[in-house]
């Protein structure tokens, strides 16, 4: 990224450079700013743009300087910068401080009289890690092309090889294959001579480079304007940038709202909702079971059948796993006849792994494990243990059914996966009138951190003799389709999405968790999620619990700068497509390294400057979405990266839960 340093300027005139959509990234010189305390914070807690502070000791002293920077951490301040040389007891509360605010560290080194030799600077660099630098800034001043060459072998290209560095104002070329690179290293020279390797270190893996507002007021001798720079960092390449994004309603609420509400007596009204097909199929289905059912706009108007009974011989549940996994433990509880339910596309060769063990413990027979699947029997209530390690979607159903009979009903979950979809049931079924109490059981981690990742074991303990209400239920927007734009923002730009409840039941939720991590700027403001771009970092993360983003965060993983793992690799078989095949396939085609070690997918990634400086941006082709939404969603958003055309052979598939995607992203 460009790093625009912004210095003898007042408050107001900062305000409205950081307007400037060419700005994105800056460093606040402290030292050189006229600002009061107020101010300063204000301009670090308020604004999207990643802000670096710096304030100079040797420009205002380092009591000043300490108290400058302590006010803009504290505010907010995504990185601070601190000289290598300040002493002891400062450089301890600095470190302090960052951790405290979660602010990262850059410590710096300076040569304003030449360049040292490499032994030194790399004595330096690592002295900047051991004093607690996430990132280390060394700058020195190059007198000739070896000098250049010389601060550049910092990166881990060896010793100079006598190789010229490019002169001023020259396009920096393209290497033959990868350079190493060393993580959190932002190394270049000042002076005509050093021109170049502000660019070049962009090449090398640096996180970002200086530049300056223009060339009257560069912060250092050879700093090139930053309008200059973007136009030979980026060239005609212009990345991605929207606003007011208006997400489609949640299916994972709206299914499970719809049958709800047939399943009531009296009327009931869902508000927000959006069509795509798993939604209508289960309006379908709720019409098949005797539900009347209007639409007007974006309500639904739902008449239930209260507590009738239904002798169906066929149930339709179209390409939703979810909605056939409610239906079978229903229609085991209010169908007075064996019923075959059946599907289609992709739905018709997934196997419903687990479904037929586990409901044969309740006293029904499921047979085929695939649809057309036929139901026989009616479910048994009491007391069963149940292995989560296949999802929670039969459990959804079993957690919508019992309810209905008169004995109570416990469900000892074991090996839980996709834990807040269970509790998203829970919270739809308790706005139409059903009370289920639950437990959990975790390690530490869930317990200290609420992480569903520790959870071990959940008891539902669900009361019988219960019936089911009309309500007036608003449903959620849908964070699994905002995750592409997320990351699009992420990566390429700026995104502003709505529609969103931040304080959603929704595993994919996550993605804003995993964006922050990874290095993003995300924001609320005025109920919109905003992302913006920022130098982005390996990260890790668990998708078990969301293996619906597993495809778009895979394509973030490939511009976040070292090697990231998401853990969660073995719930994707069983998906539209074999998900993990299918992510693998994509990623190679797009020239991305990437493995399956276990339970974990390992991605190796790379800066979107790197890439486009070394002309490794992802290759275009020909690409399958094996008819997954998930999947052609993902290939899309990496188009925006690709260095040619991207065509994708099946798009219709996004109508199962996005139907408006294509004509969003235009």
């Amino acid at each position: 990224m460009i790093c625009t340093t912004i210095q003898n300027k007042t408050y107001d005139e900062i305000l409205a450079l950081l307007d400037d959509p060419w700005i994105e990234m800056a460093e606040i010189r402290l030292d050189r700013c006229r600002l009061s305390n107020d101010e300063i914070e204000d301009l670090f807690a308020n604004t999207d743009t990643p802000l670096i502070a710096t304030c100079r000791i040797s420009e205002v002293g380092a009591k000043e300087a300490e108290r400058r920077l302590s006010v803009a951490i504290r505010a907010g301040a995504r990185f601070a910068d601190l000289e290598l040389e300040a002493d002891a007891a400062f450089s301890k509360r600095f470190r302090g401080i960052c951790e405290e605010c979660g602010t990262e560290i850059i410590r710096s080194f300076h040569d304003f009289s030449g360049t040292p030799d490499l032994d030194y600077m790399k004595q330096v660099r690592d002295r900047c890690y051991r004093y607690g630098a996430d990132i280390a800034k060394i700058v020195v001043t190059a007198h000739s092309a070896d000098d250049a060459a010389r601060v550049m072998a910092l990166y881990g290209a060896g010793e100079p090889d006598g190789r010229a560095m490019p002169g001023p104002g020259a396009p920096c070329g393209t290497r033959p294959g990868p350079l190493p690179v060393t993580d959190g290293l932002v190394a270049f020279a000042m002076g005509p001579e050093g021109r170049a390797t502000r660019i070049e270190c962009l090449k090398r893996g640096a996180p970002f480079s200086y530049a300056s507002l223009s060339d009257k007021e560069a912060a250092a001798p050879g700093q090139i304007d930053y309008l200059t720079m973007h136009r030979e960092v980026y060239g005609s390449w212009r990345g991605f940038f929207r606003n007011s994004l208006q997400m489609p309603a949640s299916k994972s609420f709206a299914q499970r709202a719809i049958i709800a509400a047939a399943l009531a007596e009296g009327r009931s009204h869902l508000r927000g909702y959006s069509p795509c097909a798993d939604s209508e199929a289960a309006l379908e289905a709720a019409r098949t079971l005797g539900a009347k059912i209007r639409i007007d706009g974006s309500t639904i108007t739902i008449d239930g059948i209260g507590g009738a009974h239904t002798n169906l011989e066929t149930l339709h549940t179209g390409e939703s796993g979810l909605l056939t996994r409610l239906m079978i433990p229903l229609m085991a509880t209010i169908n007075d006849c064996p019923v075959t339910i059946t599907g289609e596309k992709t739905l018709t060769h997934r196997p419903l792994k687990g479904v037929s063990d586990i409901m044969a413990s309740f006293g029904v027979i499921v047979r085929e494990n695939t649809v057309p699947m036929h139901v026989e029997g009616r479910i048994i209530p009491g007391v069963a243990e149940i292995s989560g390690k296949d999802g929670s979607q039969l459990i959804s159903g079993l957690l919508t059914a019992l309810p209905l009979f008169e004995k109570p009903s416990t469900l000892i979950i074991t090996d839980p996966k996709s834990i807040p979809y269970m509790f998203i049931t829970c919270d739809v079924l308790k706005h139409f009138g059903i009370k289920i109490s639950a437990e959990m059981e975790g390690d530490e981690k869930m317990i200290e951190e609420q992480d569903w990742s520790g959870c071990t074991g959940v008891t539902f303990k669900i009361r019988g003799g219960q019936r089911y209400h009309a309500s007036d239920f608003d449903i959620e927007g849908d964070w699994s389709s905002a995750a592409n734009f997320l990351v699009a923002g992420a990566i390429y730009g700026k995104a502003e999405v709505e529609g969103l409840d931040t304080k959603s039941l929704q595993a994919d939720l996550t993605i804003a968790d995993i964006l922050v991590e990874a290095g993003a700027v995300v924001s609320e403001l005025d109920g919109a999620v905003c992302i913006s771009r920022a130098p982005l970092e390996a990260f890790e993360t668990d998708l078990n619990n969301a293996p619906d983003i597993f495809p778009i965060v895979s394509i973030l993983a490939a511009f976040c700068e070292g090697e990231s793992v998401i853990s969660g690799a073995g719930r994707l078989v069983g998906k539209e497509s074999n998900r993990a095949e299918a992510i693998l396939e994509m990623l190679s085609g797009l020239g991305v390294s990437a493995r399956i070690e276990g339970d974990d997918l390992h991605v190796a990634g790379e800066t979107l400057t790197s890439r486009l400086l070394n002309g490794r941006m992802l290759k275009g082709g020909s690409f399958t979405s094996r008819g997954d939404h998930r999947m052609a969603m993902a290939l899309k958003i990496a188009s925006i990266g690709a260095d040619g055309p991207l065509t994708i052979d099946d798009t219709a598939c996004v109508a199962k839960s996005f139907p408006g995607f294509w004509e969003m992203f235009d």
